[in-house]
């Protein structure tokens, strides 16, 4: 935990650390869910179609894992379930190995 924390801005960390699990801090960890999945959305609706099911599949694929991370982070920070905080973490380790992968194929395509 403490590793996550040291990696975290002050003020995220302090959230961390000190945080208040009541009904305000149920609303502001929806509204984070909601922010993750409206920025993927977002990204989503705006690309362009490649022509190619391959590379359009890949190009849709990465905000949709950035927004797992996302999401999983946000469980980091305010969740408090053992196994759903494991969860979490290797969503993020796998996440971001799969967005490594896809930004790798992408650039082998189209240097």
């Amino acid at each position: 935990m403490f590793a996550i924390v040291a990696s975290m801005s002050i003020e995220a960390a302090q959230s961390v650390l000190h945080s208040d699990h009541g009904e305000t801090a149920t609303k502001a960890t929806w509204s984070e869910f909601a922010a993750a999945m409206d920025q993927m959305h977002s990204a989503m609706r705006t690309t362009q179609s490649a022509g190619d099911t391959d590379a359009d599949f890949v190009t849709l694929m990465l905000p949709h894992h950035q927004a797992a991370i996302d999401m999983a982070k946000t469980e980091l920070m305010h969740g408090t379930d053992p196994q759903l905080r494991r969860l979490a973490q290797e969503i993020i380790v796998d996440q971001q190995s799969e967005i490594e992968l896809m930004r790798r194929w992408l650039q082998k395509r189209n240097p």
